[in-house]
């Protein structure tokens, strides 16, 4: 989130000031994703378009400098603060990474636009990420109005199938699928069940990675035919106020090792939040994010090892590929 604090810190500190220490660790990655949660505009009237909302985020375009300061190759802007500065304001939004030559999907001038994948190349791979959100409902894309890609949390026909089509029609074109959605409520510390069946439906439609986020808290990973659903990725860069129980300031930098349609590993980089900048966690810190990262996992059958400064999650070779 670069609106707020960190725009202000932006604007006195500069663009790569947020990324702190982990600034090389994004550099040294292929290709990298994030979730952007907020509007990127020279609007400043809030316009809720129906949705009832206590926050608005909002930077200017300039700050999509800092996205690419971090060598960010894609943004997903299917979320609940994508509008927060109405249809003008979504369509800036959309138009600033595309300006910086960044990747992004999950929201645009109509419902077709919205759906849209988006497709990355790295060493010969083409990546397809397709983005959506759960909420708000009221700034669903249309034929005729700008929004974002909604969906609704179910595996009904009528609901799911949609989502199958989407998933099919990027798998066809791509060695390798991403799934993001934008979902849930904020500081749930684990998926329901009913997430959990979504998650283990879309795994099973053809993508290749579940990654989900908008509760901003790390919640634990699955390991599901192969494919690791990264139920919720927390927070990375915001200015938010911290729950001291479930400490939402304390994260992950998620990594990858893939060969398409495989992901061979993953592993996370614990990282802290504080003073609008994200740094490598250290110290009693480190410890409570992997003991509690842990728990969350071994509830979902999944564990874990300790590399060096990072936490490993192995996926199991017998049941890697489908």
């Amino acid at each position: 989130m670069l609106g707020r604090l960190v725009a202000e810190v932006i604007d006195q500190k500069g663009y790569a000031y947020v990324w702190g220490d982990v600034l090389p660790q994004l550099r040294a990655a292929d290709v990298r994703l994030i979730n952007l949660e907020c509007a990127l505009t020279r609007e400043t009237q809030e316009a809720p378009n129906g949705a009832c909302k206590e926050f608005h985020f909002r930077a200017g375009p300039s700050a999509v400098e800092t996205l690419r300061v971090a060598g960010v190759d894609f943004t997903s802007l299917a979320n609940n603060h994508a509008g927060d500065f109405g249809s003008r304001g979504l369509l800036e939004t959309i138009d600033a990474p595309d300006g910086a030559g960044i990747g992004h999907a999950g929201a645009g001038a109509t419902c077709e636009d919205a759906a849209r994948p988006t497709f990355l190349t790295t060493h010969g791979w083409r990546v397809a990420v397709l983005a959506f959100a759960d909420h708000p409902r009221e700034w669903a894309a249309t034929a005729d109005r700008p929004g974002i890609n909604y969906v609704k949390i179910s595996t009904e026909t009528e609901h799911f199938a949609p989502v199958r089509a989407s998933i099919a029609a990027a798998r066809a074109q791509a060695d390798f699928l991403v799934f993001s959605i934008h979902w849930g409520p904020n500081m749930r510390e684990r998926p329901t069940q009913a997430f959990r069946g979504f998650a283990h439906a879309v795994i099973e439609a053809g993508a290749d990675v579940f990654w989900g986020h908008s509760a901003h808290v790390v919640q634990g990973v699955e390991i599901w035919h192969g494919k690791p659903i990264l139920y919720d990725t927390g927070d990375f860069v915001d200015d938010y106020a911290v729950d001291p129980w479930l400490r939402n300031d304390l994260s992950a930098l998620f990594v990858l090792e893939v060969l398409p349609p495989d992901v061979l590993r993953l592993e996370l980089l614990p990282v802290a939040i504080d003073e609008m900048h994200v740094s490598c966690a250290n110290g009693d810190e480190r410890a409570w994010f992997i003991d509690r990262f842990a728990q969350r996992c071994d509830e979902m059958g999944t564990q874990i090892e300790l590399v060096n400064e990072r936490i490993a999650v192995p996926i199991p070779r017998e049941v890697r590929s489908r």
